[in-house]
């Protein structure tokens, strides 16, 4: 394990400190936890980007897709329990 010296200001020092203390932990391990989660939120996102990035490129290289109001419409017949035919994709629009 590396060591990494992070200057905070006493302000947050002291906040750091407070939180630590509600929490039942020490400073240390508060701040290790808050790296660890900003990285997997960090690490997350850029998850979702790239599986967005994905799928607009099979959208954009099949040109078919799904409007808006019509998965609207076959999602709420479904939530609702009621029978409803899957809506065919069509072309993808090119709006100006």
């Amino acid at each position: 394990m590396s060591t990494t010296t992070i200057r905070l200001p006493d302000d947050l020092k002291a906040r750091v400190a407070r939180a630590a203390a509600r929490a039942g932990t020490t400073s240390h391990n508060l701040i290790l936890e808050a790296i660890a989660e900003k990285t997997e939120q960090l690490d997350r996102r850029d998850e979702f980007h790239d599986l967005a990035d994905r799928r607009h490129a099979e959208i954009a290289a099949s040109g078919e897709t799904i409007g808006w109001e019509a998965m609207r419409s076959y999602l709420l017949q479904r939530i609702a329990g009621q029978p409803a035919p899957r809506p065919a994709p069509g072309k993808l629009s090119r709006r100006a």
